[in-house]
């Protein structure tokens, strides 16, 4: 990444986790879905279920200037994970997550999913890619017409089970939701938890690899988004599907994601663990304190300028005997001052508080 380009994928460690390795030369050859990746300095192969190469999005509304709702992004997701995608309104996190699934397709660069190229797929193959990828909903999308069952079973007549086979698999689902006694129920007789619990049988009905999760608990009470994120917690450890959930609520990521996307204005700010994130968060990291000369400060200061996209204040403290003490103070979102912060502790011995 070039110094100061700020609409590429994240200077922090870690935002591209394929470790900047590419895909095969563009001579029809699959992607790999295992692809090797660098962690804690030790090399690794992991799997990579999906995978964002210079994913580019522009919207040319018809008599207007073009709208930029994605600037170019990497990005890894690992097979079996729960990885969170967060930002506010109008970030680009459901654009994102469309794209995934082709609903949307990329101005530019390539969308791998289990390791296929989704813009090589036959309008045949992406129908049966899409069979492994289920999706809920903030407004549930339910079928008003049709009972819970009724509801669960659409999917699976789509794809063509058999009937006793469909009821079968659609009741067995509804009682793992916790619904067994609400299958003959209509939406309008649910409640709104609820209702969510038969979109998560729905979306699982095909026995899918991926649950793509769009701001599923925003409309829901704080109780019940509680409940909702243990079911899916409950259902990803004993299914093994991974979990791409996108929200605006940043304790909703912290109570079950592995792994979080911070986007902003359309460009990925942060990609990491979630603990890592949460204290970058913590107020008490935004000064450090370090001892250095004055010439190495204004090297450190001249590094973070051309890594990261903050503000910085430095200010010289009462000195102990002969040694030069300042403060930095950082301004800028949480999760790139807490990448600043890496920085520097890479790069001299520091007291940070809250890291």
């Amino acid at each position: 990444m070039k110094p100061g380009n700020r609409h590429r994928t994240s200077p922090v460690h870690g935002a591209n986790s394929s470790g900047g390795l590419r895909p095969p030369a563009d001579k029809g050859e699959p992607f790999p879905s295992a692809w090797p990746g660098a962690r804690g300095g030790r090399e690794r192969w992991f799997l990579a279920i999906i995978r964002l190469e210079h994913v580019e999005k522009v919207y040319q509304p018809r008599g207007s200037a073009p709208v930029r709702a994605l600037h170019p992004i990497d990005l890894t997701i690992e097979e079996g994970e729960i990885f969170g995608i967060v930002g506010p309104s109008g970030a680009g996190k459901s654009t994102l997550l469309r794209l995934i699934n082709r609903l949307e397709t990329p101005t530019r660069g390539r969308v791998w999913v289990e390791g296929q190229d989704l813009a090589r797929l036959s309008p045949g193959e992406l129908r049966r890619l899409r069979m492994k990828i289920g999706m809920i909903f903030q407004h549930f999308h339910l079928l008003w017409s049709r009972t819970a069952l009724g509801n669960v079973l659409f999917p699976l007549e789509l794809a063509g089970w058999p009937r006793e086979k469909a009821l079968s698999r659609a009741r067995e689902l509804l009682t793992r939701v916790g619904l067994s006694h609400r299958m003959d129920a209509y939406p309008a007789r649910l409640s709104g938890g609820e209702k969510q619990r038969v979109g998560i049988a729905r979306a699982l009905a095909t026995g899918p690899s991926i649950l793509l999760s769009d701001e599923a608990t925003s409309s829901l009470d704080p109780a019940t988004t509680d409940d909702i994120l243990q079911l899916i917690r409950d259902l990803h450890r004993e299914l093994g599907f991974t979990v791409v959930l996108i929200t605006h609520q940043m304790e909703v990521v912290e109570k079950i994601c592995q792994r979080v996307a911070v986007l902003e204005k359309g460009s990925l700010q942060w990609v990491g663990p979630v603990e890592a994130w949460r204290k970058g968060r913590d107020p008490s990291s935004r000064d450090l304190e370090l001892e250095a000369s004055p010439e190495e400060v204004g090297a450190l200061v001249e590094g973070i300028l051309r890594r990261f996209p903050l503000k910085v204040e430095v200010e010289r403290l009462p000195g102990h005997g002969a040694a030069w003490r300042f403060r930095f103070h950082l301004e800028g979102s949480p999760e790139v001052r807490a990448a600043a912060l890496r920085f520097l502790e890479g790069k001299k011995e520091v007291t940070a508080r809250g890291l």
